[in-house]
Parts: C-alpha cells; sequence; structure tokens
C-alpha cells in the first residue's frame, strides 16, 4: 500500500463493516481472530483541505499520519463501489515530519489540474485518533490483512467515534473478502459502511450528510448503508427514516431475483429501533453486496 510518488498508484479493494461497540468482545473471541495475537498500534492522523473543501468536492483525501516514529503522507482518491466493498488508488510516502510536503502532492497525477492551484491553500482540518488492531490472515487461498480500528473523528468541536473493521485484500482473489466477512458476521452483528473516515469528518464538520440518488438495486442498498452510516454520526432520526426507505424500496424493486429478493426482503426486519444491526442483517446486506458487484463487474 505504501509507495513513492514516483511510482504508478496501487489500488487498494478493501471492505469496510461497521461494528457496534458493545460487539467488541464478540469479535475478538470469534475464531478466525482468537488463536492470533494482533499488532496493536496508535495512530494520529490529520487531514488537510483548503477553506473552500476543494478536495472533498474532488473526492479525494490528503492525510498526515503519525505512526511510532514515522510521519507518512497518504492520498486517497475516493472509493468506487458499495455494501462496504471499494477499490481506489491510493499514494503514501515518508516525509521528516508534520509539514505538508508540496511538492510530493504536486507531482501526482490527481494535482496535476485544477487543484494544483489549491495545493497551497491546504490546511488541518480535521483529526482521526484511534487504536488499531490488526491481523494478516491466510483464508481461501488469498492473503487478507484484517483491522479493527476503535477511536474518535473530530472536527472542530464536533465528535463522533469510530468502531469498524477493514478488510483489505494483500494477494488473491476479492471473493475471499466476501467469504470472511460473511464467516465474521454470521456470529457477530456488522454491516456494511460506505463512508470513510474523512468523509464522515467532513460531513460532521458541516453538519450535513447527503445522500447518493437511487434507482438500481445496488444504488437503493448503498443509500441505506450512506443513511445508516449518517444516522450514527448525526443522531437524526431523518437519517434512519431514509435508511428504511430505501430498503424497502430495495424490497420491492422489480429487479430482484427471488433469491436476492429473500435477502432484501429481510433487511428492514432485521435493524432494530436504535438502528443497529443483527446478525441477520450482516449476512443478508453483505449476500447482496457480493450480488451487486459482480453483477456491476459483469456489465
Amino acid at each position: 500500500m505504501k509507495n513513492s510518488t514516483s511510482m504508478p498508484a496501487p489500488t487498494e479493494v478493501e471492505l469496510k463493516l461497521a461494528l457496534p461497540p458493545t460487539q467488541l468482545g464478540a469479535l475478538l473471541r470469534h475464531s478466525v481472530l482468537a488463536s492470533t495475537p494482533p499488532l496493536q498500534q496508535q495512530l494520529a492522523n490529520t487531514y488537510f483541505d483548503t477553506p473552500a473543501g476543494d478536495l472533498a468536492a474532488a473526492r479525494l483525501a490528503v492525510r498526515l499520519r503519525q505512526l511510532d516514529h514515522q510521519v507518512l503522507q497518504t492520498v486517497k482518491t475516493a472509493g468506487q463501489g458499495g455494501g462496504g466493498l471499494s477499490s481506489r488508488q491510493e499514494w503514501e510516502w515518508q516525509v521528516p515530519d508534520t509539514s505538508l510536503d508540496q511538492s510530493g502532492l504536486a507531482a501526482l497525477p490527481p494535482f496535476q489540474g485544477a487543484l494544483a492551484q489549491k495545493i497551497a491553500a491546504l490546511r488541518p482540518i480535521l483529526s482521526t485518533d484511534f487504536t488499531r488492531r490488526s491481523w494478516r490472515l491466510a483464508w481461501q487461498g488469498s492473503e487478507i490483512e484484517l483491522v479493527l480500528d476503535e477511536g474518535e473523528i473530530a472536527c472542530g468541536t464536533a465528535k463522533t467515534p469510530i468502531c469498524e473493521v477493514e478488510l483489505e485484500l494483500k494477494a488473491g482473489d476479492p471473493k475471499a473478502l466476501w467469504s470472511l466477512a460473511v464467516e465474521l458476521a454470521s456470529q457477530v452483528p456488522l454491516r456494511p459502511s460506505d463512508t470513510s473516515k474523512a468523509a464522515r469528518g467532513n460531513a460532521l464538520g458541516h453538519q450535513q450528510w447527503p445522500l447518493p440518488s437511487a434507482e438500481r438495486p445496488a444504488e437503493w442498498l448503498h443509500r441505506a448503508t450512506v443513511a445508516l452510516d449518517a444516522y450514527h454520526d448525526s443522531g437524526e432520526a431523518a437519517h434512519l427514516n431514509a435508511a428504511q426507505q430505501a430498503l424497502a424500496a430495495l424490497a420491492e424493486h422489480p429487479q430482484l431475483d427471488d433469491a436476492a429478493r429473500g435477502d432484501a426482503e429481510m433487511l428492514p426486519k432485521a435493524l432494530d429501533s436504535a438502528g443497529m444491526p443483527t446478525v441477520a442483517y450482516g449476512v443478508a446486506a453483505l449476500n447482496l453486496a457480493r450480488r451487486f458487484a459482480y453483477e456491476t463487474a459483469l456489465r
């Protein structure tokens, strides 16, 4: 994942899952993790943007991360996907201190156009500080890194907790990500999450949580997932209602086949009144997201 700014950016393929804080123990006791001690690290991260929010508008993130005695600068493009799965380009390199490496940014493809004129205006806008536990897992012939992040996002005086799992494919078949996620979700109430830490922080700072439009089944699942992310960060009932409406629209969508419809009809029933997933929700949502991802790939 780490890369010199002079090299082509690798594509990061990962699956993000939100975890209720009350279920941390259940996850750590899962047989996939229980026998392997994790690597534990403390990460302090600062994200940058212009006062006008040009990077957020371009769906681009620039971050400085303090990790042990290193400072890493990272640039990430927006994730493409839904249902928790995303693929995106990422550049990461070590810098000498916590000052932004502007010349390094200027060498990257995302800053070759109009954003080149915005580099000098970049300022810290939000922070994410969390403890990361990570496991390297061999799973069905593939290598997957599972990370568990616990901490906090802060933008100005607004704060929201971090409690999430990310499965990143290091080598092998992306199908293994789905298989591992379903294995975990069959015992722990996880749910797909489509909102990055940076996007959550930006929404928190502006107190605005826009939702994507939807027509196709995959888009309705994505809208429901983003709405649930928004609800848990904002506490606004309107976002939970939007998630429930999106799930209802998905369940009634005429393009679903019988197998997909069974999972879709399960989803509205498998959220509790606080918008927390049951095990049934996580498994059904992941089954649908996997199906939609494969259908998109075949188009």
